[in-house]
């Protein structure tokens, strides 16, 4: 037998074992694999307001979201915040500069500058209303009515009669012997819609001078024949040098926190 027709022997041989440990099943490693249990049940927990459609709980839960979300609007609005951000914002439209200082920045200053303004109506608030809510001797509704008569008369203290009346007319409620008898649903219109008007004045006064600058560089620019050069490029650093050397800031601040005292 040549060497040739043994390795062919060899081979057919070692085909026929793997071909036969293939098909042949393994009955002990079979065996040894477990069957799949059955799955554990999954328990449901019951959730209230979703297992009972008659539970008015999500609707509670909702709603008290939705007034957590405007809260610290309706508040702010109640507060000299309006005509500050109002005025910070006529200033950088005055200066040219468009994103300095930064949102952040003039929110953050303006929400301070509130606080200072109303630290004495929170002291009062806390005197009349949260301590005695504290100490149990007065309910959660009888706080926020004595809550709101400080408020009611810090409004009524920087609102115009016009807008006033204007709102009085409007509620069709009898008329109050007493600015403090109106209702905060009166008051608090009436006062955002002054304050909005006592910030665009600030915000004229503010716009004037640098107004002049603008018209004074556009006239030079013209007259000299530079058509090519806007003039916002040299006046914004005129109007940047003028508020820094007049001490700006101070005197922006200052006015606007008297206009409350």
């Amino acid at each position: 037998m040549s060497d040739s027709t043994t390795i062919r022997i060899g081979i057919s041989a070692l085909a026929l074992v793997f071909l036969a440990a293939t098909l042949v099943p393994a009955p002990a490693v079979a065996a040894a694999a477990p069957l799949p249990g059955p799955s554990p049940q999954i328990r449901s927990i019951p959730i209230p307001g979703l297992n009972n459609r008659n539970d008015s709980l999500p609707w509670t839960v909702l709603i008290l979201f939705t007034i957590l979300t405007l809260l610290p609007a309706l508040l702010l609005s109640m507060t000299p915040f309006v005509r500050i951000l109002i005025v910070f914002h006529f200033l950088r439209q005055a200066l040219g500069t468009q994103t300095a200082p930064t949102n952040q920045t003039l929110l953050g200053l303006a929400l301070f500058l509130t606080y200072f303004v109303m630290q004495p109506v929170g002291m009062s608030i806390n005197k009349v209303s949260i301590e005695p809510f504290a100490q149990g001797s007065i309910t959660a509704w009888q706080a926020v009515e004595r809550s709101a008569d400080p408020m009611r008369q810090f409004m009524l203290k920087y609102t115009r009669e016009k807008d006033l009346a204007l709102f009085v007319e409007m509620s069709h409620e009898p008329r109050p012997r007493r600015p403090n008898d109106l209702s905060m649903r009166v008051v608090v219109p009436a006062y955002i819609i002054s304050e909005l008007k006592t910030g665009f004045q600030i915000g004229a006064v503010l716009f004037l001078p640098f107004l002049v600058i603008d018209m004074v560089v556009a006239a030079i620019t013209t007259s000299i024949g530079m058509f090519q050069l806007p003039p916002v490029v040299i006046s914004t650093p005129l109007k940047i040098l003028l508020f820094v050397v007049a001490d700006g800031w101070n005197l922006v601040v200052g006015s606007t926190l008297k206009s409350f005292y």
